[in-house]
């Protein structure tokens, strides 16, 4: 348990943090692009780099101005940010928790879905209300929305999948830098 303590302060002192503006580097990002691909209750199991729908059941679309806008709430208000890209390092939205592997398995009853079950328990603290959000490169990754979906099923009443992701993200200037990685501990 002393790792989860660890983590929630970690994760509540980096999103207390001013936000800095990075320049804008990457290209620009149309987040709101409609690929024509409808939304799903059901996880996508494979090609997961492809578009995405601009809806999803049971959770909200956010885009980088109202994340933004979240990010400066007060504690208690402010997102969990939850990145789901692949197994590579590599950088994300500041203050995110990376989960590696969180939007790919066979079912909503696999060990992917119990291992994230035991980590939002521990990163709410119970707290099925607390805002979260699920983004993964961008509007083409089918990651993110499998994790926010695997939220939705286990009872999370406040989940945001992030769509545009990290390519939006970083377009916007946002601030980049590596997440945190909790998901080996949370086992």
């Amino acid at each position: 348990m002393r790792w989860a303590f660890l983590l929630l302060a970690f994760v509540s002192a980096a999103a207390s943090a001013q936000l800095a503006v990075t320049p804008r580097l990457w290209p620009p990002v149309d987040e709101a692009q409609d690929f024509g691909v409808p939304p799903s209750t059901e996880l996508r199991l494979e090609a997961h780099a492809e578009p995405t729908p601009l809806e999803i059941p049971g959770a909200q679309v956010i885009a980088t101005a109202e994340l933004r806008k979240l990010m400066q709430a007060r504690h208690g208000k402010r997102p969990l940010l939850f990145d789901v890209m692949g197994e590579d390092r590599h950088l994300s939205l500041y203050g995110s928790i990376w989960l590696p592997g969180a939007g790919r398995g066979s079912s909503f009853d696999d060990e992917i879905q119990a291992r994230l079950a035991r980590m939002l328990e521990v990163a709410t603290g119970g707290e099925r209300a607390q805002p979260l959000v699920f983004f993964c490169a961008g509007p083409r990754c089918w990651l993110s929305y499998n994790a926010a979906l695997r939220a939705v099923r286990l009872g999370y009443s406040n989940v945001r999948w992030y769509r545009g992701g990290v390519e939006a993200w970083g377009a916007g200037g946002g601030l980049l830098m590596e997440p945190i990685l909790p998901w080996q501990v949370a086992r």
